[in-house]
């Protein structure tokens, strides 16, 4: 009996399982002035989010909450960049990255994302926030083959061969990943201002 009602209740605590969409060729366009903010706990579930995330990727706030945020990852995504990102978020270190996203109508939209961590009193790390942006076209294209080339050194040599590649593009190029993405991302004048100033409010 007592066995019974435990799984009763995982089955009641348990979150509605998200189905993968089919993977269309199709982008999503959407406006630079709109931002897309969540927040996840530090094991990647989903905390938050705001009005344009759910317009953007389809799924309404009640189908996001509790679940892994990797819901929206696209296959044309590096498992390296993620586990690079990881790594640096909870070490302590911000991070940004540019990242194609599956929506929930298979379609795909291009991010610049920014990421931050929040500490608790004792200065754990709590939670992350993804603060993101369009990505420009010149930029989506820049780095699309980038990842094409990450993914194939991924099939044959894993994560490990895919940061192989990612450090020989940075090396030709001498510049570090930081460097390279903001170089090719980094907002100016006013529109860099009202971003700063919107991270601000959210942090």
């Amino acid at each position: 009996m007592k066995s019974r009602l435990k799984c009763a209740k995982k089955e009641e605590g348990r979150k509605e399982m998200i189905y993968r969409p089919i993977v269309l060729d199709k982008e999503i366009q959407y406006s630079s002035k709109k931002f897309i903010v969540s927040k996840t706990d530090k094991e990647g579930n989903i905390l938050f989010v705001n009005e344009n995330f759910c317009e953007i990727s389809g799924y309404t706030e009640k189908e996001l909450m509790g679940v892994p945020h990797n819901v929206l990852r696209h296959p044309d995504m590096p498992k390296a960049i993620f586990y690079m990102m990881w790594k640096s978020l909870l070490a302590g270190m911000e991070i940004s990255a540019i990242v194609k996203n599956l929506a929930k109508s298979g379609e795909y939209y291009w991010v610049i994302a920014d990421f931050s961590m929040q500490r608790d009193t004792y200065g754990k790390i709590e939670t992350l926030t993804s603060f993101k942006r369009i990505a420009p076209s010149f930029v989506s294209e820049t780095i699309e083959t980038l990842y094409q080339e990450m993914i194939v050194a991924e099939k044959r040599s894993g994560i490990e061969g895919s940061l192989v590649c990612l450090e020989r593009f940075l090396e030709e190029r001498e510049m570090s990943y930081n460097d390279f993405l903001e170089d090719l991302v980094e907002p100016k004048g006013m529109l860099n201002l009202l971003i700063q100033n919107f991270k601000k409010v959210l942090s």
